[in-house]
């Protein structure tokens, strides 16, 4: 009796193990690269391959990206050497769409477009993945823009503000000071909740190197990631560099948090993903262009958004920079990339050599966020600052032609003359936007009139110095109270004209006779 219940139980457990056994069979999926060139694998086999997946090629460790998913092969940009690549080489698929580590681990690091980092300073331990194309937040999860995005340029802040959660086009020319504007951005967000991501497309190694260099010099590494793609790295790495550098500030908006993505360039950019697309044979468009060329960046500009405070009120800025060729702002990468961002600053070579710095064109840059961008404080100086810059560049055009000139037309250009040297700015020197509103307050009141333009550099500094061992209760009160009360006109107006008296003693400075 005792061996039929032993032989019952073991019958029970052979059924149950049976039951609960699972046919685990490790499935690799295989193809064959059929030719290789230019960067581009055609590969047969694959047929269950995603878009955008990450394509293996073990025997040369190279990496690639799915991108022309075709009834018989695949077309796969590497992400790497493409000449260790051979006709007859077995691929494999890994199951994984592109994607990017994000997260604290790589805050203060340089990396590449899939997470490898660049900086020498050991792996990263990355507790979180994402992808790098992801859908852009609905309507439903945003909020419109009404917090201030400081840059530290008076010439932004004032005339062309950026507010959290805005996508503000930079354009120009080539060595105009796109870059050293971002920069300042950069560095204008120390002490704040900011977090800052800089995508570098197509650019020289020395240069990045030299970027990183000022923002570790300047104490920013502390809060920026580096995403670059370098000139010598392939087409496909360029191409994805700011979907990547994208993802790794979403993780930020996402979490409740602020975050900065510049993408410096879209047009080289743009000129990769060309690049891709005639050499997977797709149709070329205006400029040889494939036709997708406008969602390549209105998917990626869209990720830029405020979040509702139901979604954590979080919200990713981003700044692209798209540089023209001989101030063509009608071309149709910058076209493509003014229609879908909330406004441009437009940099003019013409002013750039004339050393007016950063060369920002007033007329031709706009923000179609505002004053929602602004404190009040800083919309009660810059609403009349804009104001007296157009009046002032309307008639410099005609006092060229050396004619006689009435009063009033003296005083606009003379006026307009001190607003244009105080917008001047060293580079790397952000100013906080109570120091902003004190030199425009001065100049749009008429502190500087008396002021010959030589000396104007000398005086902003004086200013700041002065109002913060004199009268450091008007920094406070516009920081705080954020808005220029009666009161604080008063005490600014009272303060502002002990400081003409003392800098001209001090400096022994000849008043300018005012028109």
């Amino acid at each position: 009796m005792m061996q039929g219940l032993r032989v019952e139980e073991i019958s029970d457990l052979i059924k149950k193990r049976i039951e609960e056994y699972e046919k685990k069979i490790d499935l690799d999926e295989m193809g064959i690269v059929i030719s290789v060139g230019d960067g581009i694998a055609r590969v047969f086999g694959l047929k269950n391959c995603e878009y955008m997946e990450l394509i293996e090629f073990p025997e040369s460790g190279e990496v690639g990206i799915a991108l022309n998913l075709e009834f018989d092969n695949v077309g796969v940009p590497i992400m790497g050497d493409y000449a260790k690549i051979k006709e007859g080489d077995v691929v494999k698929r890994t199951g994984r769409v592109a994607s990017i580590p994000v997260g604290e681990s790589v805050i203060g690091r340089v990396i590449d477009p899939v997470g490898r980092p660049l900086d020498g300073k050991g792996p990263i331990e990355a507790k979180e993945y994402r992808r790098i194309e992801l859908k852009a937040p609905g309507i439903i999860r945003r909020k419109p823009v009404h917090e201030p995005m400081y840059t530290g340029i008076k010439a932004i802040d004032a005339m062309t503000p950026i507010g959290r959660g805005q996508r503000e086009l930079i354009l120009g020319d080539r060595q105009t000071g796109k870059t050293a504007i971002v920069i300042d951005a950069i560095l204008a967000q120390k002490d704040t909740d900011v977090y800052c991501i800089y995508v570098a497309i197509g650019q020289k190694r020395s240069t990045v190197a030299r970027i990183v260099d000022i923002l570790r010099r300047y104490g920013a590494m502390e809060y920026t990631t580096v995403v670059a793609a370098c000139a010598s790295d392939s087409a496909a790495l360029q191409w994805i560099a700011p979907y990547s550098g994208c993802a790794v500030g979403e993780y930020f908006r996402d979490t409740g948090r602020h975050a900065l993505v510049i993408y410096d360039d879209l047009s080289k950019q743009a000129a990769e993903y060309r690049e891709i697309s005639l050499l997977l044979r797709r149709p070329p468009g205006r400029e040889a262009f494939p036709g997708d060329i406008f969602y390549n960046h209105s998917r990626l500009l869209e990720r830029a958004a405020k979040l509702d405070d139901a979604y954590g009120a979080g919200s990713l800025t981003a700044l692209p920079i798209v540089e023209t060729q001989q101030g063509d702002v009608s071309a149709y990468i910058p076209t493509n990339v003014i229609s879908i961002t909330d406004g441009q600053i437009y940099l003019e070579p013409g002013l750039f050599f004339a050393g007016i710095r950063p060369a920002i064109n007033v007329g031709l840059s706009v923000s179609r966020v505002g004053g929602a961008a602004q404190i009040k404080a800083m919309r009660q100086v810059a609403g009349r600052l804009r104001l007296e810059l157009a009046q002032y560049r309307e008639l410099a055009a005609f006092a060229q032609f050396g004619s006689e000139l009435d009063r009033a037309t003296q005083r606009v250009l003379h006026r307009g003359a001190r607003l244009v040297e105080v917008l001047k700015q060293p580079q790397y020197q952000p100013l906080p936007v109570e120091k902003q509103v004190c030199i425009l307050f001065a100049g749009t009141r008429g502190f500087l009139d008396e002021m010959p333009l030589e000396v104007l550099a000398q005086y902003e500094k004086d200013l700041y110095e002065f109002v913060e061992n004199k009268y450091p209760e008007i920094y406070k009160e516009i920081k705080e109270k954020k808005e220029i009360s009666p009161e604080l006109e008063d005490k600014m107006n009272r303060a502002f004209r002990e400081f003409n008296e003392e800098f001209k003693r001090r400096y022994n400075v000849e008043p300018v006779p005012i028109p």
